[in-house]
């Protein structure tokens, strides 16, 4: 435990050296007016909440999701609370065309983009791994596959507003947790794919950025329904996330973490250097009893 202390303390003292003495740009609502933003997602939980804050700061806005007839409704209450202009495309990701016929539409409709958000999730359970593999390939080609595709369709008009790629993941996309392996596969790929892509436009002077929201137990009407009775923590608040993610895009941010950005951090240096120690911290968070194997 010496040993243990004598590593992680200086470890400690500068992670939150960089996180408190490294203060962003300060963020005005001004940014975002007559931008043109899409966000997928946009029916229901944060997506939706970003759509919301996005109107009123007089974005362009255009939405995506399965469901039609709540897309109608954001899209109606965005225009009511004064974006720029609002629509939407409904679809499935589970489609392979559909990610370029979402860009396509902005092209048609702005003749360019300066965001991207991409915000969707497939359904997955929340329990143990039941052996589907085809379920781990379905989720990997909404929740990965089709991120992928988006920005490849979206990457020319990005490069010419030199704007920003917003991908919101998890913090079960930087560290295991239990009774998540095909969602937390599908997190893990999104944070290798675009840090890797990063680095290439870094390296190819191409002036878009990507910001990774690693985001943790949040109160979306879906998550409190799957985890709510597994998990003892207290979720954080879903407009609050959906505006902290915008604001980590608009200034460029390379990752956000919430509700806590010193937790993530801890979370990732104990990972490093006590992975035993932090995977036992994750299982206690966990009240097991309640997980009744389907």
């Amino acid at each position: 435990m010496g040993l243990l202390l004598k590593i992680f303390i200086p470890l400690l003292g500068l992670a939150l050296a960089f996180y408190f003495y490294s203060a962003p740009e300060d963020f005005s609502e001004e940014m975002l007016r007559g931008k043109r933003v899409i966000v997928t997602g946009a029916s229901s939980g944060i997506g939706e909440q970003m759509a919301y804050h996005l109107a009123r700061m007089e974005a362009h806005l255009l939405l995506t999701a399965r469901t039609e007839a709540k897309l109608q409704k954001v899209v109606e209450q965005c225009l009511k609370l004064g974006a720029a202009s609002a629509r939407y495309v409904s679809g499935s990701m589970e489609d392979t065309t559909f990610p370029e016929v979402v860009v396509k539409e902005a092209e048609n409709t702005w003749g360019g983009l300066d965001m991207l958000i991409l915000n969707h999730i497939g359904y997955t359970y929340f329990n143990y791994f039941n052996g589907d593999v085809g379920h781990v390939r379905k989720l990997l080609e909404i929740n990965f596959l089709s991120y992928v595709a988006m920005t490849t369709s979206a990457l020319p008009m990005l490069k010419e507003s030199e704007g920003s790629i917003v991908v919101v993941s998890s913090m079960a996309g930087k560290t295991g947790t239990p009774f998540t392996a095909p969602y937390s596969a599908t997190k893990f790929a999104l944070d290798g794919f675009f840090s890797s892509l990063r680095h290439e436009f870094i390296i190819d002077k191409v002036n878009v950025s990507i910001t990774l929201c690693v985001l943790g137990y949040i109160n979306t009407e879906n998550a409190m329904r799957a985890v709510s009775h597994a998990i003892q923590d207290t979720p954080a608040p879903k407009e609050e996330c959906a505006l902290e993610i915008i604001k980590s895009g608009v200034l460029r941010q390379r990752e956000l973490h919430y509700p806590s950005r010193v937790a993530g951090s801890l979370l990732l240096l104990l990972q490093g250097v006590a992975p035993d120690f932090l995977d036992s911290l994750i299982r206690s968070n966990y009240k097991v009893e309640n997980i009744r194997r389907t």
